[in-house]
């Protein structure tokens, strides 16, 4: 994007941020000022292991006296990796003078952008963590340490293969939710903090199989926030860059962002030297998802969206 000059109007008015901005899932496990560090683009998530099915393991008196056979519990390991993020941002001398020069409809009063390159600056890092949120949500992974080769961190949707249920393009029922979470329990999810994450459809369609709205003649509706269930309370959380035809069960005691810092800073901003006259920076951040154990989360896939 080119610099901030005098050709972007100021305008006379509150400011008021549009679009699908909000970032629950980032928030909810930490955000930009949390989370884990490595030096290192590449990073463990965790280290699996498991048991053998249960079954009656008896043997005879005999059998049990001599020497036995010994058994190894081997173990795994799952990773992901960190991707680079830049958001770059400058300002003409002169836009960033012109505070007083307004466009559109003019009336008395101060318009609210005072500082160009502040409010710029505001932008870029409310787009990082929109970017992050989508990321760490819906990111393919790709791995690479060739410098010309975008690395990408795996989301948590796509890091979620042992518990999945496809719908088969039908509608989110009750019927598909018992089975991820039969499926989810049978994997051995500890259920430990798991929150359903969905998009704007699919909220309206869990509040429809799960609501009841007792008669009133002032109020109607429902909005379904928590389900009780056989394994654990489940929080509903609305979050717009959620796939629209997949619900995911994630548990957030074992989710965090990592960092690879730089200088010591998760997210650093960087002056850039002037350019004649023009000033401005970039944010810049080294970030990727650990989703712990892939197998405490769950997702349906292949859901409806209309």
């Amino acid at each position: 994007m080119a610099y901030t000059d005098r050709a972007d109007a100021n305008y006379l008015g509150d400011l008021f941020l549009i679009g699908a901005n909000q970032t629950p899932f980032l928030n909810m496990i930490g955000g930009l000022s949390g989370g884990k560090s490595y030096n290192s683009f590449n990073f463990p998530v965790a280290q699996p292991w498991s048991l053998s099915a249960a079954s009656q393991n008896a043997q005879s008196e005999a059998v049990a006296a001599a020497a036995g056979m010994p058994t190894t519990i081997t173990r795994a390991q799952n990773y992901n990796v960190a991707q680079i993020m830049k958001y770059d941002v400058a300002t003409s001398y002169a836009k960033q003078s012109t505070t007083g020069e307004y466009s559109g409809i003019q009336v008395i009063g101060n318009q609210p952008v005072q500082d160009e390159l502040a409010f710029q600056k505001a932008g870029a890092f409310r787009q990082m963590a929109v970017d992050v949120e989508y990321s760490f949500l819906q990111g393919t992974y790709v791995a690479s340490s060739v410098p010309a080769t975008e690395q990408t961190t795996r989301g948590i949707i796509a890091a979620t293969s042992t518990n999945e249920v496809a719908a088969g393009a039908t509608d989110l029922d009750k019927d598909l939710i018992q089975e991820l979470l039969r499926t989810m329990a049978a994997a051995g999810s500890q259920f430990a903090n798991p929150v359903i994450f969905v998009n704007a459809f699919q909220k309206q369609q869990l509040s429809d199989v799960y609501g009841y709205a007792p008669e009133d003649r002032n109020i109607g509706g429902v909005n379904i926030k928590q389900i009780e269930t056989d394994f654990a309370m489940l929080g509903i959380v609305y979050a717009p860059q959620m796939a629209t035809d997949t619900m995911l069960i994630a548990d957030l005691s074992v989710c965090a962002p990592v960092f690879v810092p730089y200088e010591g800073q998760a997210v650093s901003w960087t002056d850039t030297a002037v350019v004649a006259a023009q000033k401005g920076g970039f944010f810049y951040t080294q970030i990727g998802l650990d989703y712990g154990p892939e197998e405490y989360h769950g997702k349906i896939t292949g859901l409806t969206t209309s």
